[in-house]
């Protein structure tokens, strides 16, 4: 029906041609994200008995949107005339909400063209069963799937991270310390002075997983945890396995990527040790700020809470009988782990329970593409390989990239600079 690189390249399409120059990166110093909602409509049933073992289906890019942006708690505003969170996924999900409001609107005037007929509940309506949505993002989500292990060979820091490069992530874990190599041992242990070694018995397992915290620092929410439940908390160490039954020894790990979104205050922290210790996986986390801390949840955070709730929104659900849910989430190439995507976007929620009528935690299948978005930071920093010049994250331009024909949207602010879209 349709691939990873077809719908990554059906995005990029759209964004070369469909889109205005202005708001876009200067090639030559700026880089962006680029988030899409594909729509994937099989032709019904009647229309393809003729040619039995084929199945035509149609491809549309519906909502779209760019930015790496999200401002700080000072700026947030009571009046909601600022926006917190301008990353690219989440401007995307503001712009699909948006399409389906106006699809909704067309089932209620009874125009056929509407993704959604009529459900079984009276004044519900539901999606048409041959209609699926793919979400596509040009860069690894923000937060908890962008904790990559890093493996020896630099020319694996471009390529998924399979399972067998990354064995030995949670249960089999029993300290940051043991896992990392000799000279990250000395550093950490030059730390340890200054620092607590906390250790909690995980959910369901019984295996324990370390946490190192700061003793002026963390007194008082290590006394918090102490009396609450505790929480989960997977080591990100990944070491050098071998396969004892093949004898082959699979690539060494040494580090992990750094993301820059910081634990939710007041809950369980990063380890913060050298190498492979950094970061403890499997945390909600909020977006990095500029100096100012924010209160938006990361990417990998937002996707998650998508996977369970559905895209489209409180207002909406009250006109539909089931939630609009992600069939596959795609990202372009760039820093990939499998495991990370799947850990962060599917594990976390599995265990969540009593959820209404119609609400369920999806299996979403969760792929990557081999195209690179021609914006991206990857993309810049190799054109600009013998270039002086500082890359810097595109500032410019409004970054709603809404659909045409679907009315005008109303004024808002970005960073305190007011755009008007249409």
């Amino acid at each position: 029906m349709w691939s990873a690189d077809e719908i990554a390249g059906l995005c990029y399409l759209h964004y070369r041609t469909r889109l205005p120059k202005q708001g876009k990166p200067d090639p030559k110093r700026e880089w962006t994200s680029l988030a899409a909602v594909v729509k994937v409509e099989s032709a019904a049933q009647t229309e393809v008995l003729g040619s039995p073992g084929t199945l035509q289906v149609t491809k549309e890019v519906v909502a779209m949107g760019t930015g790496t942006k999200c401002i700080g708690q000072n700026k947030m505003r009571k009046n909601g005339d600022i926006l917190n969170d301008s990353h690219a996924e989440v401007v995307a999900k503001r712009s699909f909400q948006r399409y389906l409001l106006h699809q909704m609107w067309l089932a209620a005037s009874h125009q056929q063209c509407s993704i959604f007929s009529p459900g079984t509940e009276t004044g519900k309506w539901e999606l048409k069963p041959n209609i699926i949505f793919v979400f596509f993002s040009s860069h690894t989500p923000c937060g908890d799937a962008s904790i990559i292990p890093i493996t020896e060979s630099e020319n694996q820091l471009y390529k998924p991270v399979t399972a067998g490069d990354a064995a030995g992530q949670s249960a089999e874990c029993r300290s940051n310390h043991d896992h990392l190599c000799p000279e990250d041992k000395r550093k950490a242990e030059s730390l340890a002075s200054n620092c607590a070694i906390k250790r909690m018995k995980t959910g369901d397992d019984g295996c324990f997983s370390t946490i190192t915290e700061d003793l002026p620092v963390q007194q008082e929410s290590i006394k918090r945890e102490d009396n609450a439940n505790q929480k989960c908390c997977e080591c990100s160490a990944e070491v050098q396995t071998a396969n004892k039954e093949t004898g082959l020894v699979r690539p060494k790990v040494v580090d992990v990527h750094r993301t820059g979104a910081k634990c939710v205050p007041g809950e369980l922290d990063d380890a913060r040790t050298p190498g492979l210790g950094y970061h403890c996986v499997g945390l909600l986390r909020v977006k990095p700020g500029r100096g100012d801390r924010t209160c938006s949840m990361s990417c990998s955070d937002k996707l998650a809470r998508w996977n369970v709730l559905g895209c489209q929104g409180a207002l909406l659900m009250h006109f539909l009988q089931h939630p609009v849910y992600l069939s596959a989430i795609i990202v372009g190439k760039c820093p990939y782990s499998q495991e990370a995507m799947q850990r962060a976007i599917i594990e976390r929620c599995k265990h969540i329970s009593s959820l209404p009528d119609g609400f369920l935690a999806q299996e979403v299948k969760l792929l990557q593409s081999d195209l690179r978005f021609e914006h991206s930071r990857e993309a810049v920093q190799e054109g600009q390989t013998n270039s002086k010049t500082k890359l810097v994250p595109c500032s410019a331009g409004p970054e709603i990239l809404a659909l045409e024909n679907h009315g005008p949207l109303s004024s808002l602010s970005y960073f305190g600079k007011q755009h008007v879209n249409t």
